[in-house]
């Protein structure tokens, strides 16, 4: 299962929002295979990925989209 992410990763085709600067301060996120989705930072693309179900991933997005990750 593990060489198994790890094709998917190498084969990942990695994006960044529109809305992002070049500063680096970035994360990027990969659709994968099996309905999941990899989230990487910028800064470190070397770094191992979070790799989540795509629920997950749609449930943050939508919590940043109403503002509960806000600070006050």
């Amino acid at each position: 299962m593990e060489l198994e992410l790890s094709q998917d990763l190498a084969g990942a085709a990695w994006r960044k929002s529109s809305f992002s600067g070049d500063n680096g301060d970035c994360l990027e996120i990969a659709p994968l295979p099996g309905g999941r989705v990899g989230i990487r930072d910028t800064e470190d693309p070397g770094n191992p990925p979070f790799v989540v179900t795509a629920d997950v991933f749609r449930a943050f997005t939508d919590g940043v989209k109403a503002g509960e990750f806000d600070f006050q």
